[in-house]
């Protein structure tokens, strides 16, 4: 198709080693992580990498080649798809847009992991209130000593006698 080709004859890759490459650089410095850091933690996801492996695979010219193992566990350590590492970086953000960003969406699944936690201990606590009714008023006392704020116990408790977070 002829007509699908850039000037030049061209055929723009849309996934290629040098897009992994830019995304390796991209991805470590979002993180603020040293091309050190990045390679301990590739090493730890299971490919032996070293500092100057990562060098070259960003800046060497020639680039050093990147391996599947290399690229699975760079997928592992950024949290990315192979696809999504693969694809060309996003313009437009710039580093710093990148990093709040980054922070935004960790805060995110942070707070949907705790929110998921709290469920399933108020589940817990609810259960064990209808099995030992007796325990109800000690438990709230407690929730009351360890939290400290009387209103922050109290939506705790009525959480537990709703028998859940959600």
């Amino acid at each position: 198709m002829a007509g699908d080709r850039p000037e030049g004859g061209e055929v723009p890759l849309l996934y290629s080693e040098g897009n992994v490459a830019a995304r390796v650089a991209l991805e470590r410095e979002v993180r603020g992580w040293s091309t050190t850091e990045l390679a301990e933690r590739v090493t730890r996801a299971g490919v032996k990498m070293n500092q100057t492996a990562v060098w070259r695979i960003e800046n060497g010219t020639p680039r050093r080649r990147i391996n599947l193992d290399e690229a699975l566990a760079f997928s592992r350590v950024f949290e990315l798809p192979l696809e999504g590492l693969m694809s060309p970086p996003l313009e437009g953000l710039d580093i710093a847009s990148r990093r709040l960003v980054q922070e935004a969406v960790e805060a995110f699944y942070e707070t949907r992991d705790a929110r998921d936690r709290l469920h399933h201990a108020v589940v817990a606590i609810a259960d064990h209130i209808k099995a030992h009714p007796d325990s109800s008023r000690a438990i709230h006392e407690q929730c009351l000593r360890l939290m400290g704020d009387e209103r922050d116990a109290r939506t705790l408790s009525s959480d537990i006698e709703d028998g859940g977070h959600y």
